[in-house]
């Protein structure tokens, strides 16, 4: 093994539960605080208890909610396509009617252009 490398063991570092459990083990740190351990955890004690660390349950409940809220609310990519469809048709049905406008408008003649005279090429020559 190298040398100077390896952090410092501790043959007896302690582990301290929020319960206050206290547990001796080797270890690199000297002393460990944890929030569970065997001694109240409810898998080992058989005794059902609702462990909420910072607020997490009721973090949690309200995320569901929201999501429930916004999932009412939300439209699909169903929908939005389906609206878009819509609006194209009915700008095609805009474009088309002003087509039929017009061409069905009487056209009014103007007034013909007198033709120049046309100059005979042999007069040129």
């Amino acid at each position: 093994m190298k040398k100077d490398i390896h952090p410092e063991y501790h043959k007896e570092a302690k582990i301290i539960c929020a319960c206050g459990n206290t547990m001796t083990v080797g270890s690199t740190i000297k002393e460990i605080q944890v929030e569970i351990c065997s001694a109240c955890h409810p898998f080992y004690t058989g005794k059902e208890k609702l462990i909420d660390t910072a607020g997490r349950v009721d973090r949690f409940k309200k995320i569901q909610e929201l999501q429930k809220k916004t999932s009412q609310t939300r439209k699909g990519k169903a929908v939005k396509k389906a609206k878009s469809a819509e609006r194209k048709i009915e700008k095609e049905k805009e474009k088309i009617k002003k087509e039929i406008a017009e061409n069905s408008k009487p056209k009014t003649k103007a007034p013909a252009k007198k033709a120049a005279p046309k100059k005979a090429k042999a007069a040129k020559k």
